[in-house]
């Protein structure tokens, strides 16, 4: 099934001229790939290694790359920035599949392998997620930023509030959230590496964890794009993320000084390269997810998921990328997704599958109602605004419900710390 879909991927993006998923991984063997994606699915491969097995496996990684690097400073390839290591860790990884096959045998075999294919399903999915917006941006001509713009107005226009915020604290405070923002993906590794820590000694994954998680929204959320194709605030409304790149095709710049009007919205066509991406804020999901699964984590961990979903709300706001609306859609669909996977692991009980219709069908609801009731979301603001927190409260305070019948010994415990061994 997942090969179907990455063939199908493939297919898609060669019918627009550009290599997919399949053919992107296979030439980062290579060539310079980027070394996040690479490097993070090594290390949540490693968690099934030795301490031993995993020095190897890191100095093997970097003299591979050390190889590479000469090889193309010596024929003069050209590197783009940020592309100079990887291949090494891809070449590990494959390694370890091959050793697995040949020199493992049973629940060792086994152990290896899903610890490979987590690292691949890691690459694959950062792939694939490429693969996703530039099908958006080539299928998708119009947009429908005028809706939700214009249902946004109910929540009070925040996008373009916090856009002003964040100008304001320049140039601190945009370096920062732009960091926040850009390293989603390490902020879940560390999270998921802490998750995983334990593999090595017990021989077996955790029931459930951030990694499947943050793929499924994803794998999932993609498909709402091309629903739902939306631009965002920045490049709808402004000068684009660039700062000149979206003012043609802009309906006004007005974005964060001036307010949009309230008029009837219309699809609105955009140019053929930024990627419909906003609807839902998929950055909002998967902090919402590091939020969740940091919970169980040390003080540490748990301040520092708190600190992650802050900043990437703010972010996604101030800089542009983002409407309110896509933000409450976000967390709907995260915890939806969430709860589904949690019911695949423990088996389906009623709390949670009453849970996972609730919030699909507040899901479905809300891209509903910011497409054919943006007009009356905007002339009534003090109705449809609570309204729509109402109901992203609704489906977080069901989530919690859900959460203590899961788990009652960590909802007795508020700091979910280790308890001592009675004497």
């Amino acid at each position: 099934m997942t090969l179907a879909f990455l063939l199908a991927l493939e297919i898609a993006a060669r019918h627009y001229g550009q290599p997919g998923p399949i053919t992107d991984q296979v030439q980062s063997l290579v060539f310079a790939s980027k070394s996040g994606p690479l490097y993070g699915g090594m290390a949540l491969m490693m968690v099934v290694l030795t301490w031993r097995q995993r020095f190897i496996a890191v100095g093997a990684a970097l003299g591979i790359d050390a190889v590479f690097l000469l090889v193309r400073w010596a024929g003069d390839i050209r590197m783009d920035e940020g592309r100079f290591f990887g291949s090494g860790a891809l070449w590990v990884m494959l390694g370890c599949a091959v050793i697995a096959v040949t020199r493992r045998t049973g629940e060792e075999r086994a152990l290896l392998l899903k610890g490979v294919g987590l690292g691949l399903l890691l690459v694959a999915g950062r792939k694939t997620g490429d693969t996703w917006l530039l099908i958006t941006s080539k299928s998708r001509p119009t947009v429908l930023d005028q809706y939700v713009a214009t249902a946004d107005q109910a929540l009070g226009n925040p996008s373009w509030l916090m856009g002003r915020l964040v100008e304001a604290t320049s140039p601190f405070g945009p370096g920062l959230l732009h960091l926040v923002y850009g390293q989603l993906a390490v902020a879940a590794i560390v999270v998921a590496l802490y998750q995983l820590r334990d593999v090595a000694v017990e021989r077996r994954f955790p029931r459930h964890h951030l990694v499947r998680t943050f793929l499924a929204i994803g794998l999932l959320g993609p498909a709402v794009y091309m629903i739902f194709p939306v631009v965002g605030p920045v490049f709808a409304y402004g000068p684009g993320a660039s700062g000149t790149g979206g003012v043609e095709w802009a309906a006004a710049n007005l974005w964060p000084h001036t307010l949009p009007p309230i008029t009837t919205p219309h699809p609105m066509p955009y140019d053929g390269i930024t990627p419909r991406n906003c609807m839902p804020s998929l950055h909002t999901a998967w902090a919402t997810a590091i939020f969740i699964h940091t919970r169980r984590g040390p003080r540490t961990l748990r301040y520092a998921g708190t600190f992650w979903l802050v900043a990437t709300l703010t972010a996604t706001l101030g800089f542009g990328y983002h409407y309110g609306t896509d933000l409450v859609a976000g967390v709907v669909f995260a915890l939806t997704v969430e709860t589904a996977l949690r019911m695949l692991d423990r088996g389906w009980d009623r709390q949670g599958i009453q849970l996972i219709g609730y919030g699909t069908t507040v899901f479905v609801a809300l891209l509903v109602s910011y497409r054919w009731l943006p007009m009356q979301m905007a002339a009534h603001p003090w109705v449809f605004g609570p309204l729509l927190v109402l109901l992203m409260i609704s489906v977080i305070y069901g989530y919690l419900r859900a959460a203590r019948l899961w788990d009652p010994a960590a909802a007795a415990t508020p700091q979910l710390q280790p308890q001592p061994e009675p004497v």
